[in-house]
């Protein structure tokens, strides 16, 4: 089994990113592999500071062995509109299941914020991850040039109560 689909062999911590993550957080947005080529514009730019942590309910993704270790992933959730971000898993550490963590992470938290339901306007490689952890597509975010020259799917994840 290659090292890209194995599961997870240590256990992963989810903990809430800070300040000092954001240096990280846009490498991981600037370096995926989902932005390559014609994509690669969308992120060219992008940046993760310190005011976006703080402004958001940003959660990442590390080992439990690793204090302050390397970020695998990671998330933001905003509250108002009730809307998932940001998601990206670190290349090398796709097909693990990090994702689907952190989406679990992500439901939790939206539930405990007393939301239902959260949208989330996806990269158009991820649309089919986001069919695998259970999110329901409800339309498409049309393009906007130059920042956005291309239509993007639009999912729901239903928030159910506990």
């Amino acid at each position: 089994m290659s090292s890209r689909t194995s599961p997870i062999s240590q256990p992963i911590t989810i903990r809430r990113a800070v300040a000092r993550d954001a240096k990280r957080l846009t490498r991981l947005v600037r370096g995926s592999g989902a932005y390559e080529g014609k994509y690669a514009a969308a992120v060219a730019g992008y940046r993760v500071g310190p005011d976006y942590i703080e402004a958001h309910r940003a959660f990442v993704a590390v080992r439990a062995d690793e204090h302050g270790g390397r970020v695998l992933g990671f998330y933001s959730l905003v509250l108002a509109p009730p809307e998932l971000d940001l998601l990206f898993v670190a290349d090398e550490a796709q097909g693990r299941g990090i994702g689907r963590l952190l989406v679990a992470h992500m439901q939790s938290e939206a539930r405990a914020a007393g939301l239902d339901r959260v949208k989330v306007v996806s990269h158009l490689p991820a649309e089919d991850f986001y069919h695998r952890v259970g999110a329901v597509r409800i339309g498409t975010a049309l393009a906007n040039p130059p920042a956005m020259p291309w239509d993007r799917p639009e999912f729901e994840f239903r928030i159910p109560s506990e």
